[in-house]
């Protein structure tokens, strides 16, 4: 997937788990909602100014919308991941954590 495929589904996922429609969103950033959508598309690469407009926005950081070009993305992952696991129940915590276990295991024997 080329870079601006890959941030423009970013923008899209994180647009659609907000619930925000993609004419919001234009409005918001001060864009037409056509070249919103070939952002969107990997059409086009927003300009820095537009994209940290975008990012603020949608309130997440711009790593998590550039995380499948960064080198460190997989960095990024398992810091979200842990974000996450960090809000859930210990008992869940335990159990998550102890498939993950089993699967590096299972991949380092």
């Amino acid at each position: 997937m080329t870079n601006s495929k890959s941030i423009g589904k970013n923008i899209r996922k994180c647009r659609s788990m907000l619930h925000i429609t993609q004419e919001k969103l234009a409005e918001a950033v001060g864009l037409s909602v056509s070249y919103m959508g070939a952002i969107e598309r990997g059409e086009k690469l927003p300009k820095l100014e537009t994209f940290i407009r975008i990012a603020n926005i949608l309130q997440v950081s711009a790593d998590a919308l550039l995380s499948d070009v960064l080198a460190v993305s997989h960095q990024l992952t398992a810091s979200n991941l842990s974000t996450q696991l960090s809000a859930l129940p210990a008992s869940e915590q335990r159990r998550i954590l102890h498939v993950v276990e089993t699967m590096i295991s299972d991949y380092n024997t």
